[in-house]
């Protein structure tokens, strides 16, 4: 029989939580827009970009995926406190870097700082959660 114990959070906590959650759903809209090629999703890039994402290798999509998905998983555990949460952000921060490093070796992405954002935040929310899990808000 294990024993665990929560610690209660602060409410920044629950705030970081919140904002983990909104960003990888807008990552979940930004996958479903280009896998079904949405009227919205062509209206926000140029044709070049348009062209240089449609012929990319399928795998980056599928790390495109497995980013928001697993990110979006990774945050409703933390806001369930349950410390399975690490390891969904460790296979989104996974996914993420094979994403952002195949946009950033080919020259490929749009915009540098914004790669540079997305794989950030991936890390921010890995070592947040193992921070959350060391204090036992989540187990």
């Amino acid at each position: 029989m294990t024993n665990t114990y929560f610690n209660k959070p602060p409410i920044w906590f629950w705030i970081i939580s919140i904002i983990a959650l909104v960003w990888n759903a807008l990552g979940v809209d930004g996958y479903l827009g280009q896998a079904y090629n949405t009227e919205r999703y062509r209206n926000s890039f140029t044709p070049e970009q348009l062209e240089i994402a449609a012929n990319a290798p399928s795998w980056t999509m599928g790390a495109f995926a497995i980013a928001v998905f697993t990110g979006v998983l990774g945050a409703i555990f933390l806001l369930l406190r349950k410390k399975i949460a690490t390891t969904f952000w460790l296979i989104s921060l996974i996914a993420v870097l094979l994403q952002m490093g195949y946009a950033l070796v080919t020259g490929e992405a749009a915009s540098v700082a914004m790669v540079l954002i997305i794989i950030v935040f991936a890390i921010a929310f890995l070592v947040f959660s193992r921070f959350a899990a060391s204090k036992h808000w989540i187990a």
